[in-house]
């Protein structure tokens, strides 16, 4: 039985630690294309933190809600982009799909911790600090949003503070 196809609207998790170094990870199916955390949902009504947690553990195998990391580590940015699908992966999607929607979360993790990769999904992971993370990244709105990631940092604690 085929696979159905990959819903055009999907998640970006930036994984970090209090030092901003952050975690990418090389895919399986296009050596040296290093990324975050990335994954579409699984069904049109899965809330958009629900598919981060998902794709996290099943990427990474970090436990979002764990007593390392609790679910209070994860955070909507409420930011969302429209991209052009890649040619090469648009035979995932139905047919004339050629957009996706990306919704951008961040997740602080304590500490640069040893990660379970998917095999079929990725092959090789790395710690950065965040500049050379962004640098790595093949696709730019990835390399934008680990780029943003001090400054939606530091806004979000200006909020907390107010």
């Amino acid at each position: 039985m085929p696979k159905p196809p990959k819903i055009p609207e999907s998640v970006l998790v930036v994984i970090y630690t209090p030092e901003l170094d952050v975690l990418i990870i090389e895919r399986a199916d296009h050596g040296a294309f290093w990324q975050s955390v990335t994954g579409s949902k699984d069904s049109l009504d899965e809330p958009l933190a629900q598919t981060a947690i998902r794709e996290v553990a099943e990427e990474t195998g970090i436990v979002i809600g764990s007593d390392e990391v609790p679910r209070g580590a994860l955070l909507d940015w409420q930011h969302q982009i429209e991209y052009d699908i890649y040619p090469v992966w648009r035979h995932r999607y139905a047919e004339g799909v050629t957009r996706n929607t990306e919704h951008w979360f961040s997740l602080r993790v304590p500490y640069c911790m040893d990660v379970t990769l998917a095999p079929r999904e990725h092959t090789a992971y790395q710690w950065l600090p965040y500049q050379e993370a962004a640098a790595r990244c093949f696709s730019p709105s990835n390399r934008e949003a680990i780029l943003q990631l001090p400054w939606r940092l530091y806004a979000r604690r200006d909020e907390r503070q107010r």
